[in-house]
């Protein structure tokens, strides 16, 4: 049993070393001066390219899920996914054309999104094989995935990767680690339990029918509209900080930018752990507010934070309430759609959570956020001031309606009670 542990915690690790590798820093190396290694790209450019992620996550994952339903194993599709997008990657860090650049991250994303899931397929698969309980003894595997993530953010930040492409080639390297160690795991066979059941089924959208519940319905509708806000920091958050090189140079915060950033992820680890209390005892609708204020909080405190004095303080409470933010909405909404789901579409349900967050959400918000980049930069230099402040403006408008739309009445367990 702790060799199944320590294996699925081998898979966390590398799984989320690859994406903290270009995730949060993609976005500085697009936009720093080709003599300092970077691409030069336009910073409005940053946007389309993480908008990527959203389109490979309406598209990828269900027909992925088929494949690995009926034809090969999880843990085989997983290991070749993740050497195409070793491939796509090596690309990406050789080339200075955006347009290629943008198709090279395109077929990387592609293959890296749907093996989140399969990820998740195989630790599963393996768990129950065990002997294990999932609820029990899966959390503790995949906070290492977590871990795996800040791994390779601080690598960037110590190495200097952060700014070029040597975190497209790290992510590269522990791709092809990955695809290896990935025909090492368990073996996942195919469950074949989907010939008989029509194409609507297969492609997971039998889950539609949750539209039809208007509380679901509402729910799915203000996670696309908060999905948008979940890419916003990723692609511009340590951008964000690195501008503070042009007036404080000698900053820590400059100096050590992701590794600020990566306490964003920390928190991540600390407010999952709270998850539990606060829907016992608050509910979906009261978490979900909560999340709602957290993230207006998370642009809020960017915009009035600076590199110097004091002022650092507020960029050090927005990496705190990041963990609440993500966590209470993403977490939290992923078990509010499995109690609302009926059993039949209970995996079909989590299909359209994600397409609606990772997916359409990741889409506007990609686009949307670069538009607004652009239309407040001049001359090479961006008010960040007035970008976060419109992202917190948005958080809170959506908050509000959110709060006044959904209607849920919440029944407190006896042991939130106790």
């Amino acid at each position: 049993m702790k060799s199944i542990k320590l294996r699925l915690i081998v898979m966390n690790f590398l799984q989320f070393f690859i994406w903290g590798s270009w995730l949060c820093t993609l976005g500085l190396y697009m936009t720093t001066p080709t003599e300092e290694g970077g691409l030069a790209f336009d910073g409005a450019l940053v946007g389309s390219v993480f908008a990527l992620s959203g389109i490979a996550s309406l598209i990828m994952p269900a027909l992925i899920g088929i494949v690995s339903d009926k034809w090969i194993n999880a843990e085989r599709l997983m290991g070749g996914l993740h050497f195409v997008g070793a491939i796509a990657l090596f690309s990406a860090a050789f080339i200075s054309d955006y347009d290629f650049f943008k198709i090279a991250m395109l077929v990387n994303m592609l293959a890296y999104m749907p093996t989140l899931s399969l990820s998740y397929t195989v630790a599963y698969n393996a768990i129950d094989k065990a002997g294990l309980d999932r609820v029990k003894d899966y959390p503790p595997v995949r906070v290492w995935g977590t871990v795996g993530f800040i791994v390779a953010m601080w690598i960037d930040n110590f190495t200097g990767f952060s700014a070029n492409n040597g975190q497209l080639l790290m992510a590269g390297v522990a791709s092809v680690v990955m695809g290896f160690y990935c025909f090492t795991l368990p073996a996942c066979p195919p469950a074949k339990a989907m010939k008989n059941n029509g194409l609507l089924s297969m492609l997971g959208l039998d889950a539609l029918v949750l539209f039809k519940n208007y509380r679901t319905a509402v729910f799915l509708l203000f996670s696309f509209l908060l999905g948008a806000a979940l890419q916003v920091t990723n692609m511009y958050g340590v951008p964000f900080l690195d501008s503070f090189k042009a007036t404080s140079p000698d900053s820590w915060a400059v100096k050590y930018s992701v590794i600020l950033s990566s306490l964003s992820q920390v928190s991540e680890t600390l407010f999952i752990l709270a998850i539990p209390f606060f829907m016992s005892r608050y509910g979906i609708k009261r978490v979900m507010i909560i999340s709602f204020t957290a993230w207006m909080l998370r642009f809020g405190f960017f915009a009035i934070g600076g590199p110097e004095g004091f002022s650092v303080l507020f960029l050090i409470l927005s990496m705190i309430v990041y963990g609440m933010a993500f966590d209470f909405f993403n977490v939290s909404g992923s078990l509010f759609i499995a109690d609302e789901a009926p059993a039949s579409i209970k995996a079909s349900a989590q299909g359209i959570f994600m397409m609606m967050t990772n997916g359409l959400g990741s889409i506007v918000g990609g686009y949307g956020a670069g538009w607004v980049i652009k239309a407040h930069t001049t001359a090479g230099v961006t008010d960040w001031t007035a970008c976060w402040t419109i992202f917190a403006a948005y958080a809170f408008v959506i908050g509000v309606l959110f709060a006044l739309t959904f209607h849920y009445k919440h029944q407190r367990t006896a042991q939130a009670n106790a």
